[in-house]
This record gives C-alpha cells, sequence and structure tokens, in this order.
C-alpha cells in the first residue's frame, strides 16, 4: 500500500500533464503559428468546403485530372485508414492491381500511347498522396483537353503554371496538387 499511493499519484499527474496539458499547449502553439495547417489545410470555394490540400481525392471524370490510386479501400484517400498496400514488387497482387489501373487509363484515353507514370497505377505508402508528378500531369493533359474541348496547350500551360518545384530545391520531384489542378480548371468554364 506504501508503494501504490506514489504510483497512483504519479500516474494521475502524467495522465494529466501528458494527456491534456501538453496536447493542449502544443495545439495552441499550432493555431498560433501555423492556423491553416492546424485547422487541415481546407481548401473553400465560394464559401463551400472542397477538400484539403493534405489528403487527395478520387476524381473519375475524363474532364478533371486524376490522383494517384488510394491504398484506403473500400472508401478511397480515407484518412482514418491511411496505410500503404505493403504489396512488394513481385507479389502478384501488386501487378494486377497495376493492370487494372493501366486498363482504366488506357480505356479513359486509348489515343495515348506515351509510357504510363509509375505514380498512375502504385499508391503511396500512405495512400492519401494529393499530389502527382508533372509527368503524370502531362500524360492525362490530352485526356482533360479533348472532353473540356479546350486547347491542349492551355491545359499544359495550366499545368506548368501550378507545378509546385523541390522542397527546398533538393527534395522530392516537382509535382502538381490534383485539387488545386481541377479547381482551376472548373473555375475557367
Amino acid at each position: 500500500m506504501r508503494l501504490l499511493r506514489p504510483a497512483l499519484s504519479l500516474l494521475i499527474a502524467m495522465t494529466v500533464l501528458l494527456g491534456l496539458v501538453y496536447p493542449m499547449v502544443i495545439t495552441g502553439l499550432a493555431r498560433v503559428a501555423f492556423p491553416r495547417r492546424a485547422e487541415g489545410s481546407l481548401v473553400y470555394r465560394d464559401g463551400k468546403l472542397v477538400g484539403s490540400s493534405l489528403i487527395g481525392q478520387s476524381f473519375s471524370d475524363p474532364g478533371h485530372f486524376w490522383g494517384r490510386p488510394s491504398a484506403t479501400m473500400p472508401q478511397p484517400y480515407n484518412g482514418l485508414a491511411s496505410t500503404g498496400s505493403n504489396l512488394g514488387p513481385l507479389n502478384p497482387a501488386l501487378l494486377e492491381q497495376v493492370k487494372k489501373f493501366s486498363k482504366a487509363l488506357h480505356d479513359a484515353d486509348p489515343q495515348n500511347s506515351a509510357p504510363i507514370p509509375v505514380d498512375l497505377v502504385t499508391a503511396s505508402a500512405s495512400g492519401l498522396d494529393p499530389e502527382i508528378s508533372l509527368a503524370a500531369a502531362r500524360y492525362q493533359a490530352g485526356r482533360v483537353a479533348r472532353a473540356r474541348g479546350v486547347a491542349l496547350a492551355e491545359v499544359l500551360q495550366l499545368i506548368d503554371s501550378h507545378a509546385q518545384g523541390r522542397l527546398l530545391g533538393l527534395m522530392g520531384e516537382p509535382r502538381v496538387s490534383v485539387l488545386d489542378l481541377n479547381l482551376a480548371l472548373d473555375s475557367r468554364r
């Protein structure tokens, strides 16, 4: 009994300190220092919530750019189920997924004979990527231009104007936000 009282007191103190006080302080600091990010980097259009710049969305209309496949199934881009597929390069299931996504891309744009960028047929580690490579966006440009009845040069210019460079000029690959690109396309109507 002599040891139980200090142990319980320490448990309660640490629970309050690390379970309540610390998260509230960090959340408060984040809201002051990074207000948009602390609220989920939500994107609004005409006062209506249309998505988040941190989590991809499922687009299937030929007139929109499509993002990376989501590993969160059965509901794509489910932030509560964020996970990779854990399918290794020799796993037959990965090959089947790649074939399925390749067929969908080919069926949507049979005229396109260019090599399909890998990020259009494989999910990322989180399964939630909101961005695609510039190659993936350019691969889809012809389909999007034809579906919308606009010039290919106009769609390519839109991709270039929304392109983001490498982080700190060194890390990652140039990319483009699928949501931002599709919102820009929709605003041109």
